[in-house]
């Protein structure tokens, strides 16, 4: 019987993993084949503070810090999760373990592009975050690909730094919050694209072009940029729980703001949840959330400094 089992490895996971360990809990840390999450996406990491780098480096030094407070680590994947008494993780090789808590904090999914080039240049030019990577195209030609409020906005937001920002969209018609696309449509750097989609990533070791088609006459354009965002969505998958969590609109865990789903003894941190910014101290700072309110929920009292109101 653990006390939690932290079910992901990216950076609330680790979190979580450091701060059950210094508080003594019996802690088993499901990794996944993915450790380090969707920082090790992100070459040139920038907005973490006492840290400019390589996200994976990043990553590492979360790994060891896991490690050291003897988390243990276990490399599977999750098939379901029940709750009884206690919860059961049963995984995919049929194996089944029991946990008084439960942190879950496996990250979501990028929808894919499906296009040529697509997996040879994410991180290298290519970028699922704007509010992660915008900075770093400042007076270089950029494109965002989507119709939604995540495209608009990051257009926008990009408009600010870059030299030139390219908006495509497979549509005639913008699925966003119509006073965004005005605001968009009046700003001189934006160019809009409607009625294609892309087809290629070109580059070398980084991307120099985007093609584009146009979805009626099939034909083709090349977009000069020097930075890909792709703003078509995530999807968080969320099978494995049923019936002990609430999702939203997008399929997101709701949680509250100690990271607390609907079932006492289950909590969610991380962009899998509905809390916005999806951001790599964020994540951080709700997996330090999740494993004290597990040490609450375990030991039925605070931890030492924690505050109540």
């Amino acid at each position: 019987m653990y006390d939690v089992i932290i079910v992901g490895a990216g950076s609330a996971g680790m979190t979580a993993a450091i701060y059950a360990g210094r508080k003594k809990l019996k802690t088993l840390l499901v990794t996944g084949p993915n450790i380090g999450g969707e920082t090790n996406s992100t070459n040139d990491i920038q907005n973490y503070p006492g840290y400019e780098g390589p996200g994976p480096e990043l990553m590492k030094k979360f790994w060891a810090q896991a490690k050291k407070w003897g988390a243990e680590i276990l490399e599977s994947r999750v098939a379901s999760i029940s709750k009884g008494k206690n919860f059961t993780i049963e995984f995919e090789d049929g194996k089944k373990l029991d946990s008084k808590t439960v942190i879950l904090c496996y990250g979501r999914e990028r929808r894919k592009l499906n296009i040529a080039g697509e997996d040879k240049f994410f991180g290298r030019g290519l970028s699922t975050c704007t509010t992660c990577d915008a900075p770093l195209f400042p007076n270089k030609e950029t494109v965002v690909i989507g119709g939604g409020n995540s495209a608009l906005e990051g257009a926008l937001e990009l408009a600010r730094i870059a030299k030139k920002v390219y908006l495509v969209h497979r549509r005639d018609q913008f699925r966003a919050d119509e006073v965004t696309v005005e605001i968009a449509k009046k700003e001189p750097k934006i160019e809009i694209i409607t009625n294609h989609s892309p087809v290629e990533i070109q580059g070398d070791k980084f991307v120099k072009a985007l093609i584009i088609e146009e979805v009626n006459t099939k034909n083709r354009r090349e977009l000069s940029v020097q930075g890909i965002f792709s703003e078509i969505g995530w999807e968080t998958h969320t099978d494995m729980v049923t019936g002990l969590i609430e999702t939203n609109a997008v399929g997101e865990i709701v949680v509250d703001a100690l990271t607390r789903t609907k079932t006492p003894g289950l909590y969610a941190c991380g962009d899998l949840t509905s809390i916005p910014y999806k951001q790599t101290v964020i994540s951080a700072g709700m997996g330090s959330i999740a494993a004290l309110e597990a040490y609450k929920f375990v030991t039925g009292s605070l931890a030492s400094h924690e505050y109540a109101k």
